[in-house]
């Protein structure tokens, strides 16, 4: 048989072996990471794990108290000078609190190496803590820098959508809550406003969930580390949200203590993540 006859059958096969490629391509909706960068093999875990999370950094928590609440006194009274100063600026108040939690991860930075220390038997101290973040100083910058953009691009957004959207009195953040609960013409800008943050939350974290312990543990570029924390919530979605959640109500509860709460919750949130990471990442 001439090769010309065997063109169709080549054609068949290529096409056959083409298809076959697409479904196990459709398998592994992740794969096209792998082709521009080195990640490393990620977990899939149960939505019982954010509770292991939280009891193991209690326990880093506990075993390293003064360096742990350290950071908590720290990160608290920044905290309630920039809520003190947007006090009487409902836009910039609203944006604080929840900006508050996306400068969360390089805030909590500092939590990060004292779990890695504590984990590897070596003396967990404040000032150690300090010398681990200076270790990091560059990855540390580059990602500060993202999550700092994305600060500012969220304010920006905030105060716009409060010249278009609401209606009333915004003198103080009293007057505001009171708009807002006791007022239905402003629950446009309410579900706008829930609706924005939510997606810009949703992007941040899964950029950021795991993203600066890993820096902190193996000296990694930030765009490798980003991109291995988003294959991480994309492959466990549930448990990922669930910890957001989780994380989102501890710190709320923070903010509703006046920040007092934040001294200990702050802490054991940093802590949880660190085992986050070594929970998610092999």
């Amino acid at each position: 048989m001439g090769i010309h006859a065997w063109q169709p059958c080549l054609a068949g096969l290529r096409l056959t072996q083409n298809n076959a490629d697409a479904e196990t391509n459709m398998d592994k909706p992740y794969d096209s990471l792998d082709q521009h960068f080195n990640l490393p093999h990620i977990r899939s875990i149960g939505t019982d794990r954010p509770m292991q999370w939280l009891r193991m950094g209690w326990d880093d928590m506990r075993e390293n108290l003064g360096a742990s609440l350290s950071y908590g006194v720290i990160l608290a009274a920044v905290g309630y000078a920039i809520l003190s100063y947007a006090a009487d600026k409902p836009y910039l108040f609203m944006a604080a609190i929840s900006g508050f939690m996306l400068v969360g991860p390089i805030a909590a930075a500092g939590l990060y190496e004292i779990s890695r220390r504590h984990e590897k038997g070596e003396k967990a101290s404040f000032a150690g803590s300090l010398r681990g973040l200076a270790r990091n100083a560059d990855g540390l910058a580059m990602f500060g820098a993202f999550l700092a953009i994305a600060l500012i691009g969220w304010e920006r957004i905030s105060a716009i959508m409060f010249a278009l959207f609401y209606r009333g009195e915004i003198s103080n953040v009293t007057n505001f809550v009171s708009g807002i609960l006791s007022s239905g013409t402003n629950l446009y800008f309410l579900a706008a406003y829930v609706i924005v943050g939510a997606v810009l939350a949703i992007v941040v974290f899964s950029l950021s969930a795991i993203a600066i312990p890993m820096v902190m543990d193996r000296e990694t570029d930030t765009i490798t580390a980003a991109m291995t924390s988003l294959r991480a919530v994309q492959t466990n979605f549930d448990t990922m949200m669930l910890w957001a959640v989780m994380i989102v109500v501890l710190i709320g509860i923070g903010f509703a203590s006046m920040m007092i709460g934040m001294v200990i919750l702050l802490p054991l949130v940093g802590h949880a993540t660190w085992h986050a990471y070594r929970d998610l990442v092999r």
